[in-house]
């Protein structure tokens, strides 16, 4: 009798252990049934909580206890849902997502909470350009690098400058990636016009610190666009014409599982942007004469959903702009031309239900070409970079905690600068170009656990091995990443990073307007692997559920900087990089804040960014450490958007910060009857500071989710404020040379421009 009782107990043990586990699996979309990836997927009991996050398809599956279970399902960019459910048997749960109303979106950690809250990382956040369309802008359309600028840590460029400047790094320590593939010149006339063309942009992603193990290769941040990425269900075409520029983008379904975006944009009416900027009486500080500008680029998707395991998509992405300047006072004539080109074809597999796997092959090129007249001499300089690379990546769980692990390989070719002169003292230098070659390999991997209810935890490391052909030495480099973020409430949080960085491509500035001059050198002889180590803490809270508050520290360390003194200009046939570049070290650190409103008739953000930026190379300043010449001190911007009723708009923003540093003469004197300038510290003066209000109007004749037809009006500069780009002394010395009077003169590139657009969609 024990027997059988015992062996009675054991059976039913053995029973309730196997029905205590079932199985839910199912797909998260979007309303146009469109997979909605990196949806993260909550189960809450009364004791313990399951997280899932769904793959490249969409779909999830996981192994839960049976029982009663609150879900909460959220995506970036979309409404949040909350379900509760009781679970006896495997069951196949889907669920439709909405589209969220409000513009920009951070990187969303949930809480065990019962009410609908997002927390911030506070270094990351992703937006919907389409969002944007009240902001002004010059093409009446959103500009992402301007959006950019007006987040905290972002330093505003100011006006000739379409670079960005995040937590006081260089411009060319930014990781800028357009399908996963690398972008090495990204301005559209010293960034007056939007770079990247929107109505073909999905969203773009924004990382500070680059806190992602599975990207590389730059010490500062990223800033990852990402074009459309559905099948297109009906052909369709949007875009927006105006009196500078114009574009269109079509959307051509092919059949229901195949379809393609093509866009283009150009601009058409020099008659009308060379008076902008010409030296009449009304600008007589302006720099320019006699100045015409063009571009033009083009956007290609193709999309093709084979089944339900796999996804095929090819991008690409060309630009070209040409600037002519004619001087007739000096003599001169200039052409300027840079272009970009990039494909990339990227394969996606649902290995299983909690596996996927990513292929993908790109190639770019960045190059640009100066050719100069002026009087009998011809100067011709030229460089470019070349860019093919190969990744895989497989994301999936273990234990219901998110893996990714990926590899990377990149070929780099590039030719810094070959400079040809004629005529100059009956001489002619022709420089033999210098082509540097070299491979760089990654390994990567990221996990994110949930470490308790409320901690969670990005860990990521890279390893990277950077091999040049000829000359310079090998790297062997690991680069550990972490981001840890921790709820003690259903409205606050706190979170704090580490990241580790190492760069061997440079971008080398040769002017301080950011003209596209400036070229590219890899890591060889005489040019060492950059390196950064950065540090942030921050907290967020939510404020009366309407205000999103945060505020957050940085500290980033940067070793072998490189400085490059002589410009364009540098003509000797014996000189080589090794010689010509300084080598130094810098850091930078600061506060950031932010307080933004998502909901209402009005919505807009208040950020203020105060920081600091120094260099010390041996070369320069005695040794001693000085201020970069992008150090900005304060950097605030105000942006607001008003929804009057379905048929008006308004937007506005105003942009205040510290003006950019430059070097000038602190004395003159005679010796032997010749003028001499003597220096003080390095970059020991400031420009004034910058002020902008830029205001917007839009008129919609028609709006509805399929067709728009709206007028936009917008004035950049509104209150017509001289802010120079740079300072020439002009000096004045008398008959006797006994006096030397120097007037310093501010030069400008524009003031106030205003513009029209229509844009429309059907």
């Amino acid at each position: 009798m024990k027997a059988f009782v015992l062996s009675f107990f054991i059976l039913l043990c053995l029973k309730l252990n196997a029905q205590s586990k079932i199985t839910l699996e199912g797909f998260v979309k979007d309303k146009n049934l469109q997979a909605i990836v990196g949806a993260k997927l909550v189960f809450i009991s009364n004791t313990k909580r399951y997280t899932i996050i769904t793959g490249d398809a969409g779909a999830y599956a996981i192994k839960l206890p049976e029982g009663l279970y609150n879900i909460e399902i959220a995506s970036v960019g979309f409404v949040r849902q909350n379900d509760k459910r009781n679970f006896q048997i495997n069951t196949v749960l889907n669920y439709i997502l909405a589209k969220e109303n409000s513009s920009l979106n951070e990187v969303v950690i949930f809480s065990n909470a019962k009410k609908k809250l997002s927390i911030s990382s506070g270094n990351s956040f992703t937006f919907i350009p389409e969002k944007f369309s009240s902001i002004p802008s010059m093409m009446g359309v959103p500009d992402i690098i301007k959006l950019l600028q007006l987040t905290p840590g972002v330093q505003n460029s100011g006006d000739a400058n379409g670079y960005l400047y995040v937590r006081g790094s260089d411009p060319g320590h930014n990781l800028m990636l357009y399908a996963a593939t690398p972008v090495y010149g990204m301005s559209h006339l010293l960034g007056v016009f939007p770079f990247y063309n929107p109505d073909h942009v999905q969203e773009v992603h924004f990382d500070k610190s680059n806190s992602n193990a599975r990207n590389g290769g730059r010490l500062s941040a990223t800033v990852a666009v990402s074009p459309i990425n559905k099948v297109p269900t009906n052909f369709s075409v949007k875009g927006s014409l105006g009196l500078l520029a114009s574009q269109a983008t079509f959307s051509i379904p092919i059949n229901h599982k195949m379809g393609l975006y093509l866009s283009g944009r150009k601009t058409y009416v020099d008659e009308i942007i060379a008076p902008l900027f010409d030296s009449s009486d009304k600008n007589k500080n302006s720099d320019t004469k006699d100045l015409k500008y063009s571009f033009g680029d083009g956007n290609l998707t193709f999309i093709a959903s084979l089944s339900k395991k796999h996804l095929f998509t090819v991008d690409a992405f060309v630009s070209g702009d040409v600037l002519r300047i004619a001087d007739s006072n000096l003599s001169l004539n200039a052409d300027l031309k840079w272009s970009n080109k990039t494909v990339s074809a990227t394969w996606k597999y649902q290995l299983s239900e909690e596996a996927v796997m990513a292929n993908s092959v790109y190639f770019t090129r960045y190059g640009n070409n100066l050719s100069m007249e002026q009087a009998s001499v011809q100067l011709n300089i030229g460089s470019y970079v070349k860019d093919f690379g190969f990744s895989n990546s497989v994301k999936y769980t273990v234990n219901n905690i998110p893996f990714e692990t990926g590899l990377q390989y990149s070929r780099y070719e590039l030719q810094p600068q070959k400079i040809d002169v004629s005529n100059l003292s009956t001489s002619t230098i022709d420089q033999q170009p210098l082509i540097i070659k070299a491979n760089n390999v990654a390994f990567y991997t990221v996990v994110k656990p949930c470490l308790s209810n409320k901690l969670f935890a990005e860990l990521g490391l890279r390893i990277n091995y950077y091999a040049p052909d000829h000359g310079g030495a090998y790297y062997l480099r690991a680069e550990p990443r972490l981001l840890l973020n921790y709820i003690p409430r259903e409205n606050s949080s706190f979170f704090a990073s580490y990241t580790r960085q190492n760069q061997y491509l440079n971008l080398v500035t040769t002017s301080s307007v950011g003209i596209p001059t400036d070229f590219w050198v890899a890591t060889s002889d005489g040019i060492p692997a950059q390196s950064s180590n950065e540090f942030s803490v921050g907290y967020n809270q939510i404020v009366k559920k309407q205000f999103d508050f945060s505020i957050s520290n940085f500290y980033r360390i940067m070793n072998n900087l490189i400085e490059y003194p002589y410009g364009v200009t540098q003509f000797n046939e014996i000189t080589t990089f090794k010689n010509d570049f300084f080598v130094g070290s810098g850091d930078s650190y600061g506060l950031e804040w932010m307080l933004k409103k998502n909901n209402g008739k009005f919505k807009g953000w208040l950020s203020y960014t105060l920081s600091w930026a120094n260099r010390q190379f041996d070369q320069i300043n005695e040794g001693k450490r000085y201020f970069a010449k992008y150090d900005r001190r304060h950097n605030l911007a105000i942006v607001g958007t008003y929804d009057l009723n379905t048929k008006w708009n308004f937007g506005i923003t105003q942009i205040y910060s510290s003006g950019n540093r430059f070097t000038t003469p602190t004395s003159w004197y005679f010796i032997n009857n010749n003028p001499v300038k003597e220096y003080g510290k390095y970059n020991n003066a400031q420009l004034p500071n910058y002020i902008r209000t830029d205001v917007s109007l839009n008129y919609y004749f028609i709006k509805t989710r399929d067709k728009e037809s709206a007028l936009n009006f917008s004035v950049f500069n509104t209150f017509n404020i001289e802010n120079p780009i740079y300072t020439v002394l002009n000096v004045a010395i008398d008959e006797d040379k006994q006096k030397i009077e120097v007037n310093p003169e501010r030069k400008t590139l524009y003031s106030i421009l205003p513009s029209i657009s229509w844009r429309f969609k059907f």
